[in-house]
């Protein structure tokens, strides 16, 4: 359980008042919009019925709305939400949700132990220091999709070490794929929901980036990508089982806005960094270096919406450098999860992301969808009958 000793530094980034924020918040009304701007929380749901209006503004954060209470006052409320029934939601709403995998040499390494070994994490520790000397040193050497990549292609096969993650690490193509529904992403002090018969999982710190409806990037913010490594290795074809559960994608706490202040090339430098903290007292660290991914998150926009429309936007997952390896427990077996994991995901500038881990089955279920969200603005006359929202 998040408590209101954390508040309101493990939210919001120390620079708070200097950056345009956009979020959710579950207020007796029901699901609102907010802008947080010199630090103060305001309600812009009279302009934007949802974020997705928001995010499709010529101007998003030119808006004005109404002040409710400062960003302290908003990270104590938010520490002292019940998990199951929070106040603080994820910073997004119609949006389609989609993750870029495999786009670290780290991850890619990792990825193909998982397949070698089937999902059982007892043999990973016996295959990944042969994997990493014979093939980390060439997936890091070159660009994705470039001549070099595809020679690297021909030498790996030869050898018989080609995988069809080593297809999407290093060829043409990324990877992209649907991570949750839309509506159904949790947000900061949230339970995450790991599935109840996976033995071998982590936590994928990321950065997220909001694109609305024309391909314009418009700001970042966290998230986790909930990842079941014994799922996946058993076969890719499990991938929307390993990835889309109850409660199995987190993002948030915030959108921050590219301004003057902010912009995408802060994104390419950030530093995510991920703590674990155990019930029983276990510890893991570590960081995510946005300068090590493969492709540019600009290129992973554009694949994502090669042939594609997302009349509502969409949030993207940039992927991770960070594979825990580290012992929990019986030697050889790796890091997974246990319930009542702390799992905070944070970057200098975009704030942090805590959630406490429990089973999808356990996790409070997702109700609150597309219906139920109309249903509630109708009902507060913030539905504009031309169907969009206009500045």
């Amino acid at each position: 359980m998040l408590t209101p000793g954390e508040a309101p530094a493990t939210i919001f980034p120390a620079d708070v008042r200097s950056g345009l924020f956009v979020g959710r918040l579950w207020l007796d009304a029901g699901p609102t919009p907010v802008l947080v701007r010199d630090g103060v929380v305001e309600d812009v749901s009279e302009t934007a019925a949802t974020v997705a209006d928001l995010l499709e503004l010529d101007h998003p954060g030119a808006i004005r709305g109404t002040p409710l209470f400062d960003a302290g006052e908003l990270a104590l409320r938010a520490a002292a939400q019940d998990p199951r029934r929070p106040f603080l939601l994820a910073p997004i709403d119609l949006q389609v949700v989609k993750a870029a995998g495999v786009t670290f040499a780290t991850s890619a390494i990792e990825r193909v132990i998982e397949e070698r070994v089937r999902g059982d994490a007892s043999a990973a520790a016996a295959v990944r220091a042969g994997i990493e000397a014979r093939v980390g040193s060439g997936i890091r050497a070159v660009v994705p999709g470039s001549p070099e990549a595809a020679r690297l292609k021909q030498v790996l096969v030869a050898d018989g070490l080609w995988s069809q993650y080593l297809e999407v690490a290093i060829g043409p193509d990324a990877e992209i794929f649907t991570k949750a529904a839309v509506l159904a992403s949790v947000g900061w002090g949230a339970e995450i929901g790991v599935r109840s018969d996976s033995t071998w999982n982590n936590p994928e710190p990321e950065v997220v980036l909001a694109v609305d409806s024309r391909g314009r990037i418009l700001g970042a913010t966290l998230g986790n990508d909930v990842n079941l490594r014994d799922f996946e290795g058993r076969s890719a074809l499990l991938l929307s089982k390993a990835k889309d559960n109850n409660a199995s994608c987190a993002i948030g706490p915030f959108i921050r806005l590219f301004d003057g202040g902010f912009t995408l090339d802060d994104v390419r430098q950030a530093v995510v960094e991920l703590a674990v903290e155990g019930p029983e007292g276990f510890r893991l660290s570590g960081r995510s270096t946005m300068r090590e991914i493969s492709r540019d998150p600009a290129e992973l926009v554009r694949q994502a919406m090669d042939e594609h429309h997302f009349p509502d936007g969409f949030a993207l997952f940039l992927g991770t450098l960070f594979a825990p390896t580290q012992d929990r427990g019986e030697p050889g077996r790796g890091f997974t999860h246990r319930v009542g994991d702390v799992v905070r995901i944070s970057a200098d500038r975009l704030g942090t992301l805590s959630n406490t881990v429990t089973t999808a089955r356990d996790a409070a279920p997702w109700r609150f969808g597309l219906r139920d969200l109309m249903r509630n603005l109708a009902g507060r006359g913030l539905l504009d009958p031309a169907g969009r929202t206009s500045e």
